[in-house]
This record gives structure tokens, sequence and C-alpha cells, in this order.
């Protein structure tokens, strides 16, 4: 394959070489310019010289989002502030923000990987892509823009918003991307068909979607209404930014890690062990190459497997993101997650893809109801038995028992970032 990186490449034995080095040489400078490594490090009583194979990772010990937030703003730099060129940070909607910083190189390997990611989802040099990931503090935006940038695309900074200029930059710009999340695409293509355009005739061809879990259902769904190649972007803030992984358009199987960047790991979200490849678990994640904020084994939160590479042989894949362990409900003893419901939601015809997950607790017991719009044109006769169709396979499938309430179109608030699927009213 022409024009791949050259450690796209790599036999298993070099990129396990590599890796080798490079955590080695993180957990050392981790462990010399982080304070908060070295006491955690200390605690257990590990130190750099201890990492003598890959499996030696997880004698370190875990880093979460409260770390850093403990950290806050720039406790967790491993270089002076000075030398960091860009901050990023979370909402900080539950909190202190989480706050990441970039080198200059830091800033240049994150656009290679993104060049990297784009080309694997079949973007080319001189193709003009929209970018409506948000802007500003949130990584997506700025992220895809450079990456799109490096590959030598046409950048068109839309942002997220303002759904009707969306479709006409997209009608005409032309452009053959877009890089958004799929709930948002989903908003941009009702919007077309608002305006009687049909997406099969706009030059685009690629969606780089990411920021949210979403479900092959979904990505059926928006190839056959927009006629493109939907491919799944992963990453996150703490850990990089979007690039991180990427599925390939040519096998569309769950996205390649770049393992020359990021070692992962599977582990039990309860009990931390590890789980081997193939086993559901929870992400772990180890920069490689990270200067201004390295991470130690990062816990992600999501919820995924990791397989054998395929259009990348050397570098695992990850199965797509089944939820997120801090995203999972529990109804009645019942584990349920978003994109359960989300597959059988899909599932049944009439239905739209929005739906939302309402917990409440009107006396002892937690309620779960599902909002889900419904189809443009669909009679109001037909409401009562598809509520009670999902309502049975939510029972059947998932095992918890959930009232189903319909509403018209446009009857769930549309976000232009990531799509809000929980809403939960129960007391604190």
């Amino acid at each position: 394959m022409s024009g791949l990186d050259a450690a796209e490449s790599w036999s298993v034995d070099q990129l396990r070489e590599w890796q080798l080095a490079r955590l080695q040489r993180t957990v050392a400078e981790a462990y010399a310019a982080v304070p908060h490594y070295r006491n955690a490090l200390d605690s257990v009583g590990v130190h750099p010289s201890d990492i003598r194979s890959l499996e030696d990772v997880r004698l370190l010990p875990f880093t979460s989002k409260a770390d850093l937030r403990e950290n806050y703003p720039f406790g967790m730099f491993a270089v002076p502030r000075s030398e960091v060129v860009r901050v990023h940070a979370s909402s900080g909607t539950t909190g202190k923000p989480t706050v990441v910083g970039y080198t200059r190189q830091d800033i240049d390997t994150w656009a290679d990987l993104v060049a990297r990611s784009l080309r694997a989802a079949g973007v080319r040099p001189g193709d003009v892509v929209q970018v409506a990931y948000g802007y500003g503090l949130f990584t997506g935006g700025l992220g895809a823009h450079y990456g799109a940038e490096r590959l030598g695309c046409t950048v068109v900074p839309m942002s997220g918003g303002q759904t009707a200029k969306q479709v006409q930059l997209l009608r005409d710009f032309g452009a053959r991307a877009i890089m958004v999340t799929p709930s948002y695409f989903l908003s941009i293509l009702d919007e077309m068909a608002n305006q009687d355009i049909d997406p099969r005739e706009l030059p685009l061809s690629v969606g780089v979607f990411g920021a949210e879990p979403w479900t092959d259902a979904m990505r059926a769904e928006i190839e056959e209404r927009a006629g493109i190649d939907a491919t799944d972007i992963y990453g996150l803030s703490e850990v990089m930014g979007p690039g991180v992984a990427q599925e390939c358009v040519e096998t569309k199987d769950g996205p390649t890690i770049w393992e020359d960047h990021f070692l992962p790991e599977i582990v039990d979200p309860v009990t931390g062990e590890p789980v081997a490849d193939g086993d559901e678990g929870e992400l772990v994640f180890t920069s490689l190459t990270k200067q201004a904020m390295p991470v130690l084994r990062y816990r992600t939160r999501d919820l995924t497997r990791l397989l054998p590479g395929t259009a990348r042989p050397s570098f695992r894949r990850m199965a797509k993101i089944t939820g997120r362990s801090d995203d999972l409900m529990i109804v009645r003893g019942v584990n349920v997650f978003p994109t359960q419901i989300e597959e059988l939601v899909l599932a049944v015809p009439g239905l739209s893809p929005y739906f939302q997950c309402v917990l409440t607790r009107p006396g002892r017991m937690d309620e779960l109801t599902v909002n889900v719009e419904a189809e443009e044109g669909l009679p109001a006769g037909d409401w009562p038995g598809i509520e009670q169709l999902l309502a049975a396979q939510i029972k059947d499938r998932i095992g918890t028992t959930a009232r189903v309430t319909l509403l018209p179109p446009d009857g769930i608030e549309r976000s232009v970032g990531k799509a809000r699927r929980i809403v939960d009213q129960r007391p604190r």
C-alpha cells in the first residue's frame, strides 16, 4: 500500500521493540518531571527501572480523570509551562475541567496522526473537508482541522451548529468529506430533506464520525441515506484528542489503534485486572510519544475489545465502543447501555434514530422511560402498537422493563455535539 507512514508497515516485532523503548522512556520522564507520577509509583514500590517488558506496564498505577482534576490546572505537565504552546480542557460540568497541554512537537504529532487517520478513512490530498466538530477548548475541531491541513486538504472550519449553513456550505463548497458526530450528521441530513436536497447528488462521499458511541445500525442508516462511506475515528482529550485510532475504509471493522504512539490494554472495569485480547472490558491507554503531558494507564471508561489487525496487520483494532462504564444505567438490577437501546430503536420501522433514556424514581424503584421520535408521516394510530413492540423488545433482549413514549418529529432536542442519551431525573 503506497502512501502509508513507515510505522504502518512495520512487523509486529519492530512495533513491540519500539513500544518497549518508548514505554521505558515515557515512564522515566514522567517519574522525573511529574510529582503526581513520582508519588504514585513510589506508593506502590515501582521504579522506572522495573519496566523491562511491555507486560510490566501492569506494574504502573492507573491514571483517572480525578487525578487530572486534583492536579488542575498544570500539575500533570512534564515540561515547563513556557514550553506548552497550547492547552485544551474538558467542559468541567461535573467539577474542575481536565486540562491537557501540548508542546510544538506534540501538535505536530497530533496533526500527523489525524492526517494518517483521514487517509485511512479514504480522504485524499486536495479534498475539501468540512469540520463540523466544535472548536475551542474541545479537542475535536482544532484536532481535525490541523490533521486535514497536514494531509493537504482544503479545510472548511464550520464548527458545530448553524445546521442550515452546514448544508449550504456542503452544497456550495463541494466538500468530499465531513468530520462530525454521527448524531449531528443525522440532523444535517434532516435539514437537507427539509430543503429538498438529495445528499447523494452532492460531492460528499466520506464521513469521519466520532466523539460518541454509535452502532453499525446507525452506520448503515447514514450510508444508505447519504450515499457515503462512514468510518469511526476515536480519541479523547486526556490521551491526545481525535486520531488515537481510526477505522480503515477498506475494512470498516473497528478503529485501528496507532500503536506506535499509544499502548492499549483492556481491564475489568470493576477489578482493574487485565483481560485477554478479544474479551470486553475497559480501554486503558499509556502514551508513548507525548512530551507536555504523558499519561500512564489512563482509564478511558470506554468499553470495547482488542482485536487482531486487518487493514494494518501489526496494529490491533478496537471493537466499536459498546458504551461507557460511567454511562451504565442499572435499572432494577439490569445493566443497560444507550447503545443497546439504539440498536433496537433502529430496527423498528417507523422510528427515527432520535431517542433519550429518562431515569426517574417515583417511589422506591427506578423506572426507565425511552422517548423516541416517530418518523415523519407515521400515522398516529400506529403509535401505540409500536410503543408496545419496542417495550417488548427491550424486555426480551435487554431484560428490563421500560415505558416507551413516541414523540412527533423534532420532539427531542437536537445536539450539535455529543448526543444526550441519558436524562437522569432521580433525586440525588
